[in-house]
C-alpha cells in the first residue's frame, strides 16, 4: 500500500532540508536535492514503519495547499529563496523488506573446538552473532530503522 505524506524541501546554504509537517515535523536532509529526495523516502518509510510496528496509527496527511512553508521556515529561523513542498510517496511494506528486513550472509572463522561446543549445544551462529553486535555497538533494532542503505 502506498503512502504519500507532503514534504517541505528548504535550501540552505550546503544542503536541502526536508521537513514533515504532519509527522511531528519528522525531518532528514541531503547535499543535493537527490539525496535529500532519498534521504526523506528513507525517513518517512522508517518512520511509518516504526509507527506500524509499535500498534500506532500514523496521522492522516494533510493537502500540500494546507501547509504554510514561509511560516514554517520563519520559525525554524531559516532564509531561503528556494522552498517548496512535494508529496513523497513510499510502499512500506516493501521498502522495509529491502532496507530493515533484508538479511545478508556473513562469513566467520572460529576455532573448530568453539564450533564443535556450539554445535552440541545447538546454538544458532546467526542469533548468537547478531545480539552480540547489538550489545558491542549499543544498539536495538529502532535505533537503525530508516539510516540502512
Amino acid at each position: 500500500m502506498l503512502s504519500a505524506y507532503p514534504a517541505c524541501f528548504i535550501k540552505e546554504k550546503t544542503a536541502y532540508s526536508v521537513i514533515f509537517p504532519d509527522l511531528n515535523y519528522l525531518a532528514t536532509s541531503g547535499e543535493t536535492y537527490e539525496e535529500a529526495l532519498n534521504m526523506a523516502v528513507d525517513c518517512l518509510a522508517g518512520y511509518l514503519y516504526t509507527l506500524e510496528k509499535d500498534g500506532e496509527k500514523a496521522p492522516e496527511p494533510s493537502s500540500v495547499d494546507s501547509i504554510d512553508i514561509e511560516a514554517l521556515a520563519r520559525e525554524l529561523e531559516v532564509i531561503s529563496e528556494e522552498k517548496y513542498i512535494t508529496i513523497i510517496t513510499v510502499d512500506v511494506k516493501e521498502y522495509a523488506k529491502e532496507h530493515f528486513e533484508k538479511a545478508v550472509k556473513k562469513t566467520l572463522t572460529i576455532p573448530i573446538w568453539l564450533n564443535n561446543m556450539a554445535l552440541e549445544n545447538q546454538i544458532n551462529f546467526s542469533q548468537v552473532l547478531q545480539e552480540a553486535l547489538k550489545e558491542k555497538l549499543c544498539v536495538n533494532e529502532e535505533n537503525f530503522i530508516g539510516k540502512s542503505s
